[in-house]
């Protein structure tokens, strides 16, 4: 066959490729149905349930607003080709896990739209029914002073360490005949470690205060096998290989290190055990519990013991005993003020709804 030929004979299957490539399901209006499927999960980590434990824990209770800082990723790790190595999206994470912890937030990350509806509320040209402008004189939302939420502690740091290979190992085996055409076999097998870390504080946003510091580091394993085959059978080469590898996510990670942060920052501000929803050794101590565990300890109603029936007396005991001294009257005591954690002062706190906390 000639090389015309060859072309001419090319010409329908490259047709039939290109009207494949170029046609689209009527129905679905779709040129290629996406892989996969996988639904759309819960993001949590280790310390997820923790989180919603301290939550549960401190049921009702009205605790202070926190805000959300910035958060920046300080490694300095960048590729050309792919950017950051880090996720740029930590203060995101942080606002995730204060709200599995049930601490109220205020905005204070993206503040764009409530800044221009509360210019055009000062214009007048704001206004909740729309559809009754020219109608109504007053149809436009009200400015009231104090309208805005403030926060009492917020949150800042930064993703500072990302560390490539503290360790590896490895094998690389090899084996087969020694002559050409003989069978031939590898195995390849790797495991390396990096990690992680980052730093976050709790701040006092009135007094700037730092009330809090967290330094956590996480390590994150990967994993490669390779296995392949090289044979000559009839005159024919095979050559066949095949691998598996996995590397935990790095972003992942930092979520990780981020809940870990905050579940310190909600149990010193609940002021509960941290031990009760977190099981791991805590690598410092926590806070001691306080006036709300104090109070529910105080109204636990106390059974006093039954008096015990006098034991039978000798004789001797019955007659009248001399005087004795007069014990001088023992000290009074001094009440005990309940543990409010070496940092939070609750006397300190902000009106909530018109009803100081206590």
């Amino acid at each position: 066959m000639t090389r015309r030929n060859t072309w001419l004979a090319a010409l329908p299957l490259t047709a039939v490729l290109a009207g494949c490539a170029s046609g689209y399901n009527a129905e679905t209006g779709l040129y290629a149905k996406p892989v996969g499927g996988a639904p759309a999960t819960l993001n949590d980590t280790a310390y997820s349930a923790g989180l919603r434990c301290l939550s549960a824990q401190a049921g009702d209770y009205q605790s202070p607003r926190i805000a959300v800082g910035v958060i920046n990723d300080l490694t300095g790790k960048r590729d050309f080709e792919t950017g950051a190595r880090v996720t740029q999206g930590a203060a995101l994470f942080t606002l995730s896990a204060l709200g599995k912890a049930g601490l109220p937030v205020v905005e204070r990350t993206d503040r764009s739209i409530s800044d221009v509806e509360l210019q055009y509320a000062r214009e007048h040209t704001l206004s909740d029914s729309p559809e009754a402008a020219g109608q109504i004189d007053d149809n436009f939302r009200e400015i009231f002073a104090g309208q805005i939420a403030g926060s009492r502690y917020y949150i800042a740091g930064g993703i500072t360490e990302l560390n490539y290979n503290i360790r590896s190992e490895g094998i690389d085996a090899r084996g087969g005949d020694t002559g050409v055409t003989g069978l031939k076999a590898s195995f390849t097998g790797s495991r390396f470690i990096i990690n992680v870390a980052i730093d976050m504080r709790l701040i006092d946003t009135r007094t700037q205060e730092i009330v809090d510091i967290t330094s956590y580091q996480k390590q994150i394993v990967g994993r490669e096998i390779k296995a392949g085959v090289f044979d000559f059978l009839n005159g024919n080469v095979f050559d066949v290989s095949g691998g598996v590898s996995n590397l935990e996510p790095i972003q992942l990670a930092v979520r990780t290190l981020v809940e870990r942060s905050v579940y310190d920052f909600a149990a010193r501000v609940y002021e509960v055990d941290p031990g009760q929803c977190l099981d791991e050794a805590r690598a410092r101590s926590g806070p001691a519990p306080g006036r709300r565990e104090a109070r529910r300890q105080a109204a636990t109603p106390q059974i006093a013991a039954a008096p015990r029936p006098p034991a039978a007396l000798p004789p001797a005991a019955l007659a009248p005993a001399a005087p004795r001294a007069q014990a001088a009257p023992a000290p009074a005591q001094t009440p005990q003020r309940a543990y409010t954690g070496p940092y939070l002062d609750r006397s300190r706190w902000l009106p909530v709804n018109g009803t100081p906390a206590s």
